[in-house]
This record gives structure tokens, sequence and C-alpha cells, in this order.
């Protein structure tokens, strides 16, 4: 059964009572998914293909979870196109990995408001930080090392990527990993979201979700969050005291 869903000012306390924090990587710690478009891009450019996925269409292919399920996904839409082999779709996303990681080494690509508030506060607490991703172990390690610092996966003691497990978000794979590798129950942990997708996936696991909404997912549906706001910085906001009119 759904838990009910609390108020935004609530938010703090949620985190703060989890023993775990799961974060997804794409939009949630970063806006990443635009780097990722013009990644696809240069890889489809290179490879002489006359592809070009505008913002509208990438939206629509992030439904598909996994890069090279999406180039799949994105030929098979294609009335006239090349045979592309499985070796075809790998080289394609070996060449997009590769320029993506060039475009976050020139920093361009800052962690989200609140998440490196977020993240040493946590551990200073006591949490057990963990990652549940689509991504590739490659997208994460060049967005947190250039965000966090080379040996920024000691401060994670779970780190989960879609190749890991074998179905990929909205699959609860990635999330059920995760807690076995924590050793934790899913309701002592808190996913923190920010898609559709990631929402089912978290949710099929047993696991609360906070949303934090992103560029690309921010009118998904996200009824069955426990809580939504706009980015993470919202978690330190105080309350806002409102002055009474004195009496006349």
């Amino acid at each position: 059964m759904q838990a009910e869903a609390i108020a935004p000012a609530d938010a703090a306390a949620l985190i703060r009572n989890a023993a775990a924090l799961i974060f997804d990587v794409d939009g949630t710690l970063a806006e990443t998914e635009e780097l990722h478009r013009r990644a696809f891009n240069h890889a489809f450019a290179r490879r002489g293909l006359d592809w070009h996925w505008d913002r509208a269409v990438y939206r629509d292919l992030l439904r598909v979870t996994g890069g090279k399920e999406r180039i799949r996904a994105f030929h098979a839409r294609q009335w006239i196109a090349p045979p592309l082999s499985d070796a075809d779709i790998a080289e394609l996303h070996r060449i997009k990995t590769a320029h993506y990681a060039e475009l976050i080494e020139t920093g361009c690509c800052p962690l989200r408001p609140g998440v490196a508030e977020l993240l040493p506060a946590a551990k200073a607490r006591g949490q057990r930080l963990a990652i549940a991703t689509t991504t590739s172990h490659g997208n994460i390690d060049a967005l947190l090392s250039q965000a966090l610092g080379p040996r920024w996966a000691a401060d994670f003691d779970a780190i989960v990527a879609g190749d890991d497990v074998r179905h990929k978000k909205p699959a609860a794979d990635v999330y059920l990993e995760v807690l076995t590798r924590l050793k934790l129950e899913a309701a002592d942990c808190i996913a923190i979201e920010d898609s559709a997708n990631g929402l089912i996936a978290a949710s099929g696991a047993g696991i609360p979700v906070l949303i934090t909404r992103s560029m690309y997912f921010r009118d998904d549906d996200f009824s069955a969050a426990r809580v939504v706001l706009d980015d993470l910085s919202e978690l330190a906001a105080k309350p806002r005291i409102v002055k009474q009119p004195h009496a006349q």
C-alpha cells in the first residue's frame, strides 16, 4: 500500500531519519541529460548517420532506459534506415560515452542545488549513501570525479549501475541489488529520484521516494512519491515565520 504523501516542510525529517539515502544520477545529482543528448548527436555525426535528436525527440526517447536501448528504439522507428548491428550500436554508444566524459571534464555540469550540502551532512549523521542508476559506471565516474573529486566512490556503500542487473528501470532490479548490498530493509531507506521510471523502480522495491524535479521530467506523474521538491536545497530551507499584526 502506498504511504501517505508528506508536505515538503517535513522532507528534511524524512531524510534525517533514514538509515541510507539512495541516489539516482542523471537529472537527480546533476542536470546531465542535455550533455547526453549532445553526446549522442556527436556520435551520430561521427558515424555518418543522418540523425539528430532535438529536445522533443530526446524527451520522448528518455522513456526508454539505457543508452544502447535508446539508440535501438530510435532506429526501429525509422521506416527506411541502414541496418545497425549490436556491434554498430555498441560503437555508437562508445563514442557517445567518450564525448560525454569530455564535456563533463570542462566543468559545465555542476551538482544540482542542495546535493553538495546533503552528501556530507548525511555522512556526518552516520547515514549510508548509495547509487541506483540506469547509466554506466563510466558515466557515473566522469560526473562525480569532476564534482566530488577522484576519491568520491569511498563515500558510497553501494554503487549499482544499469549493466549490473538484468532489467533496467522501471524494473526494481537496481534498487533490490542496492538493498542486498547494504543489508537494509526497504522501509529504512529513502530513494531520491527525478523521473516516473525511477519512482516506479524504487517503489517496486518498497523504498519510499523523494522526487526532485528535473528539466526533462518535470511533468511526470509523481503522485506515488512521499514528497516532491523542486530541488534538494529545499531540505535546508527554514520554516517561514509569518508575523501576526499587532492587536489594535
